[in-house]
């Protein structure tokens, strides 16, 4: 592909506009390098009802210079550390508001990637026959993500988990404590977290077997389907999934990549990589899918910065210079992120092997290996990822 053939050139171009896609185009705003984010929709998605942001989350806002504002919009869960839960449309706002106007190109739904034959450079390809150059490829988006499987990251997994979440309003206020509160019968999972004195996040968790009901979009059936697996439960949780908000609820199998995929993968071809869920999709039981994206907006931005300056983009700096800068900065923001990332997915996929297995002895084998291997049950919130 020439040059000629190309309709847009940038610097930085970052696939996906959820929260990691714009933690990271504002990370490296702050360090001064311009980038733009393709979202295949025509607004901002604020799919998943809330987000739990753990200690180490927030220490990740702190550095992206939006953290004050969100913690006013959450109620402090008690006895974990700072930890709040925020809805997230509140953290998609903030993140996507502090950006230069333009950042984000809505309806840009990318079919392709390719490497330019003539400068090395990743080309996208998109829906309606367009096609992107950029000096640096950055994937956020989500656990079936293209730029993924353009590095050749193993295709993720699914746990045999199906997962509700909604939102529930009580106009004249709850009386739940500020507490994660999880109960559990036979093999479904509830979860409730506050995130203010009168809206509370909720999720149902229950074992997928290949005779149930297809996955659905329609809130009144999400409903329906969740009211009649929580028979049993106190009724305070029937009231909450009766009250919750239609526009809230959605209906998922859960996804994660495997720790030893993890540990082995490079995460790199030439000046691609990725981040968030398209890097590390892992199930939800430690509440740090968000929190982690965050950790690696801000390490990602940081290691560009100390090897690719804002002159290296230009023409100022050679194309084979940069492409070894950037492959560099890559490279470093990989190695600081691995055992992080292995540590946080071995952790959910023992905890989903607790959840979904049917075998005592299996249950019994992966809890000694939680209290084994994680002895510390915040030990994951206590991590920083450092200063911007």
């Amino acid at each position: 592909m020439d040059m000629d053939s190309v309709d847009e050139s940038h610097e930085i171009v970052i696939v996906g506009g959820g929260i990691c896609g714009l933690a990271t185009a504002l990370a490296l705003h702050r360090k001064g390098l311009k980038s733009i984010i393709l979202e295949r929709s025509d607004t901002l998605r604020d799919t998943g009802a809330a987000i739990g942001i753990r200690a180490n989350g927030w220490r990740a806002l702190d550095q992206l210079g939006v953290a004050s504002d969100l913690r006013q919009r959450a109620i402090t869960i008690h006895r974990i550390g700072e930890c709040r839960c925020l809805k997230r449309n509140d953290l998609i706002k903030a993140l996507a508001d502090a950006l230069p106007p333009g950042t984000v190109h809505f309806g840009r739904q990318i079919v392709s990637v390719n490497i330019d034959r003539e400068n090395a450079y990743p080309t996208l390809q998109l829906y309606g026959d367009k096609s992107i150059r950029a000096k640096v490829l950055i994937g956020c988006d989500g656990s079936r993500s293209t730029v993924a499987d353009f590095i050749g990251l193993k295709s993720t997994k699914l746990f045999a988990i199906l997962a509700v979440r909604g939102l529930t309003n009580y106009p004249n206020g709850h009386a739940f404590d500020h507490e994660i509160t999880r109960m559990r019968r036979d093999k479904t999972l509830v979860g409730r977290v506050p995130i203010t004195d009168k809206l509370v996040y909720w999720f149902v968790a229950q074992q997928w077997t290949p005779s149930g009901e297809k996955l659905t979009h329609d809130p009144e059936v999400i409903k329906r389907l969740t009211s009649s697996v929580v028979t049993g439960f106190p009724s305070d949780v029937t009231e909450m999934i009766e009250g919750a908000e239609m526009d809230s609820l959605s209906l998922t199998r859960l996804r994660h990549r495997a720790p030893w995929d993890l540990l082995l993968t490079s995460f790199r071809k030439g000046t691609v990589t990725v981040a968030g869920d398209a890097m590390h999709v892992m199930g939800p039981f430690l509440g740090q899918g968000g929190s982690a994206a965050l950790e690696d907006a801000v390490v990602l931005a940081r290691c560009l910065a100390q090897k690719v300056g804002a002159e290296d983009l230009s023409a100022n700096c050679s194309r084979q210079m940069l492409i070894n800068k950037a492959g560099e900065a890559i490279d470093q923001y990989v190695k600081e992120r691995r055992k992080r990332l292995v540590a946080l997915s071995t952790r959910t996929y023992i905890n989903g092997i607790v959840l979904e297995t049917r075998s005592w002895l299996v249950k019994f084998v992966a809890i000694m290996l939680l209290v084994i291997l994680f002895s510390d049950p915040i030990g994951h919130t206590k991590y920083d990822c450092g200063r911007l």
